[in-house]
C-alpha cells in the first residue's frame, strides 16, 4: 500500500511539473526593415506649341510635344502616380483657355511611350507594378481655344505625386 501512495504522489508530482513546463514556452522574433532609395522626379513640359482660335489641339502621349516625367526609384518596387491637373491654361490678361481631357501612359522598362501601358491621369492614384530602377511616365491632353481666344501664350502647372506602395 505504501508503495501504491509513493506512486500516487511521483506521479501527480510530475503531473503538475509536466502543466508548469508547457505554459511556460516561449520564442523569439526579429524586427527588420529595408529602407528604400529615395524617389526623385524630373520632368520635361507638355507643349501645345501654336493653337489657332477655335480649333482643338490635341497632343498625344507618342507625340514629340508630350509632358515627359522621369522616375528614379529602387528597382522592383510598385509606386503610385497621383495628379494634379490644371483645368484651365492662362494667358495674357487672366484670359483662360480649358484643357478638355488627359491623356497618360507609363513604361517602367524602357523610355519609349510607343510601348506604354496607357492609363487617364487624376487625382486617384494609379498604381504601376514593380519594374526596374527607372519609369518614364508621359502626359498629353487636348486644349479647347474659343473662336475669340485672346492672342499670347498660355501656362499652366501639371503635378505628379510619386510614392512607394
Amino acid at each position: 500500500m505504501r508503495t501504491a501512495t509513493v506512486l500516487s504522489a511521483a506521479l501527480a508530482a510530475s503531473l503538475s511539473f509536466g502543466a508548469a513546463s508547457l505554459q511556460a514556452q516561449n520564442a523569439t522574433i526579429q524586427a527588420t526593415a529595408t529602407v528604400l532609395s529615395a524617389i526623385t522626379v524630373t520632368g520635361t513640359d507638355l507643349a501645345f506649341g501654336s493653337v489657332t482660335p477655335g480649333v482643338n489641339k490635341t497632343i498625344a502621349i507618342t507625340d514629340a510635344g508630350a509632358g515627359v516625367f522621369t522616375v528614379t526609384k529602387a528597382a522592383a518596387t510598385s509606386v503610385a502616380l497621383t495628379f494634379t491637373l490644371p483645368a484651365i491654361l492662362t494667358g495674357p490678361a487672366a484670359a483662360t483657355m480649358p484643357i478638355g481631357s488627359w491623356t497618360g501612359g507609363w513604361n517602367n522598362t524602357a523610355n519609349n511611350a510607343a510601348g506604354a501601358t496607357t492609363f487617364t491621369p487624376s487625382a486617384v492614384p494609379t498604381t504601376v507594378p514593380s519594374g526596374g530602377a527607372n519609369l518614364w511616365v508621359w502626359v498629353g491632353g487636348t486644349v479647347s481655344p474659343a473662336g475669340a481666344q485672346t492672342a499670347g501664350g498660355y501656362t499652366g502647372s501639371v503635378s505628379m505625386q510619386v510614392i512607394y506602395l
